[in-house]
C-alpha cells in the first residue's frame, strides 16, 4: 500500500496545502517518512489525516466558483468503530460547505472496507447539498465495498458510480459529466 499515491496529475491546477480556504492549508509532507498506516501497513505519505485512524484522503481539487471539491480516499471507511463520517463530515465537509462547495466528488478505489454505523451524518450532508441543488458521487468503489455501502443503504445519500477512465477527464469536465447527469434528474 506504501506505494499507492494520491492523483497527481492536477497538481498543477490545485494544491491543497497551498489553497487557503483547504483544510489542509499549509500542511507539510515527506516523501520518504511513512508514519500512516492502514491495517499496519504503511501508505503514502502524501495522504491526508483527518483523524480517522483507517481512512485517509487526499483534496484533489476545490473549485469554489463552481462549487465543487473532488477528493480522494484510501483506507477503511469504518463507521462502526471510529465513525469516519462524523470526522470526515465536522473536520473536512463542513470545512468546505464553509465556502460555498455543495458538489462533491469522492474517488474511491482504494477503499478497501466500508463497516457501517449511524446514517445522521450522511443524511445531514445529503441534506445540506441537495438544499443547495448539490449532490455527492462516488465513483469507483470496489464491489465488495459496494456491497456493504448498498446494505446499509447509504447509496440513498451518497450515488455510487463505475468511471474507469474518471483519470483521462480534466477536473471541470469530470465534474461537468456529474453536473450534468444530476441537474436532468433534479429538473434543473
Amino acid at each position: 500500500m506504501h506505494d499507492i499515491e494520491p492523483y497527481y496529475n492536477w497538481r498543477h491546477i490545485y494544491v491543497s496545502e497551498e489553497d487557503e480556504r483547504s483544510p489542509f492549508y499549509k500542511r507539510e509532507y515527506s516523501e520518504f517518512e511513512f508514519s500512516k498506516t492502514v491495517y499496519n501497513y504503511y501508505i503514502h505519505p502524501q495522504w491526508d489525516d483527518f483523524g480517522s485512524r483507517t481512512l485517509y484522503l487526499k483534496v484533489l481539487l476545490a473549485d469554489y466558483d463552481e462549487h465543487y471539491a473532488i477528493l480522494e480516499l484510501i483506507g477503511e471507511w469504518n463507521d462502526a468503530i471510529e465513525n469516519d463520517i462524523m470526522t470526515l463530515k465536522r473536520d473536512v465537509i463542513d470545512a468546505f460547505e464553509g465556502e460555498g462547495i455543495t458538489k462533491f466528488i469522492l474517488i474511491a478505489e482504494n477503499v478497501l472496507n466500508f463497516h457501517s454505523g449511524d446514517k445522521d451524518y450522511y443524511q445531514e450532508w445529503f441534506e445540506e447539498v441537495t438544499d443547495e441543488a448539490g449532490w455527492i458521487v462516488c465513483i469507483n468503489m470496489p464491489e465488495s465495498t459496494q456491497h456493504d455501502f448498498r446494505k446499509a443503504k447509504i447509496n440513498y445519500y451518497i450515488e455510487l458510480v463505475e468511471l474507469e477512465n474518471w483519470r483521462t477527464y480534466k477536473p471541470f469536465h469530470l465534474f461537468k459529466k456529474f453536473d450534468n447527469e444530476f441537474s436532468r434528474r433534479i429538473g434543473l
